[in-house]
């Protein structure tokens, strides 16, 4: 076989096991070694690596992520979420209201930020009111995967559907295609999870919220702008894409404007710098390269076509994204399964973007929010097992593809 494809392999069981003997390897770590071994054997060349990394992605990624931790380093995210949750005096009123604020801010500030900024907040909030912690991961790892799929910069994957896909008016296209079945989900998730956590619902203690402090001002009002800079950019390029205008800004443009006032401004700005998940950005650029070295070789184009099934389809589409993300995670599928669509429509790249993210849903290692959420709840002395997620998350994942399924077929225009 292959070394590339071997390599492969290798790799998504590295990522699977994540641990050999008394050593922990991190996924960035695993996929860092497989995109090593296929330049390192020639597989692939230094300059098909280089052209092979998407730099719109890891700019997206870049300025996604300097925001993400200025509202974390600055404490405006606590001081937020405080003024959010503090009329909530009952367990069903906060888990529908981080359900829904969680599922709309990942659909701005996309999925593996809010898994990293989400984390310890859900987490205060279960030491804060004696809450089980389980309950209040699951219900932010479910709202980020179902909402971040609504909107072309909710997660790496749709962005990638976005920005290599061809979409012309790529926010109006996503919001348009999958808002409505999307806030279903949303509905859907909150009666399950009500469903298998009774007991915590019933709970019947009111709930009373403790003020929060701001740890750095100055970051705050700067990590205010960038926010507002986001929504801006992000409304104007709908208005532009509305009146048809010639002139439209990159995803990853809109990602880095929204970053420069905390990178510009704040004092604190190497230590912001240097608390980026830079793991996670060395994780898509070997990506890239695992995965281009992967292409290269026509083996996985071979076998598809012996399957003499029609990928372009809607169910296919859905079926075997959602399938194969639980093999090789969301955005590796994503990067394979692109080129299989040559001229793709609206409705193929709306499949695509559906299936590959909500397999995020099903299994722990379907999306990479998942497991930044896992090693993020470790780090605050919890974690959030494999079965319990699974019990509720392939039910949870199949109702919410029949769901979309069913808006494609009588929904979609």
């Amino acid at each position: 076989m292959n070394i590339s494809i071997l390599t492969l392999f290798a790799v998504f069981a590295l990522i699977t096991v994540r641990k050999i003997g008394h050593f922990n390897i991190k996924i960035w770590q695993s996929m860092t070694c497989g995109a090593l071994t296929v330049l390192a054997t020639g597989e692939i060349s230094g300059v098909d690596a280089l052209k092979a990394i998407d730099f719109n992605v890891m700019l997206f990624l870049f300025g996604m992520f300097v925001v993400g931790q200025a509202l974390v380093a600055s404490g405006y995210l606590c001081a937020l979420a405080y003024h959010l949750f503090n009329r909530m005096t009952s367990v069903p009123q906060l888990i529908f209201g981080i359900l829904f604020g969680a599922a709309l801010s990942s659909a701005l500030l996309m999925n593996d930020t809010l898994a990293i900024i989400g984390t310890p907040l859900v987490l205060r909030l279960a030491r804060e009111h004696n809450i089980n912690s389980t309950l209040l991961l699951l219900t932010l790892a479910y709202a980020i995967t179902i909402g971040s799929v609504m909107s072309p910069i909710g997660n790496p994957q749709n962005f990638l559907i976005a920005s290599q896909g061809g979409l012309p008016a790529p926010f109006l296209t996503f919001f348009k295609a999958l808002t409505i079945p999307t806030l279903i989900n949303l509905i859907v998730t909150y009666l399950m999870l009500r469903l298998f956590y009774r007991q915590q619902f019933i709970a019947a203690m009111p709930l009373t919220h403790n003020p929060i402090k701001l740890l750095d001002k100055k970051l705050a009002k700067l990590a205010q702008i960038s926010i507002f800079l986001l929504i801006g950019l992000i409304t104007l390029n709908i208005i532009l894409s509305a009146v048809h205008s010639t002139m439209q800004l990159k995803l990853s443009h809109i990602a880095i404007l929204a970053a420069l006032p905390p990178i510009l401004f704040s004092p604190a700005r190497l230590n912001l710098l240097k608390s980026l998940d830079w793991s996670t950005l060395l994780f898509f650029a070997a990506m890239f390269v695992l995965m281009s070295s992967v292409w290269q070789t026509g083996i996985m184009q071979q076998q598809v076509n012996e399957l003499h099934i029609d990928l372009t389809t809607t169910s296919a589409i859905m079926l075997l994204s959602a399938s194969f993300s639980q093999l090789i995670s969301n955005v590796p599928l994503v990067a394979l399964y692109l080129p299989m669509l040559p001229h793709p429509s609206s409705e193929s790249l709306m499949a695509l973007a559906v299936g590959s993210t909500i397999a995020g849903n099903m299994l722990i290692l379907g999306a990479a929010s998942n497991v930044i959420i896992i090693q993020h709840a470790e780090k605050h002395e919890a974690t959030l097992g494999f079965f319990e997620f699974a019990r509720i998350g392939i039910p949870l994942g199949f109702i919410n593809l029949l769901i979309y399924w069913t808006w494609f077929r009588y929904g979609y225009d």
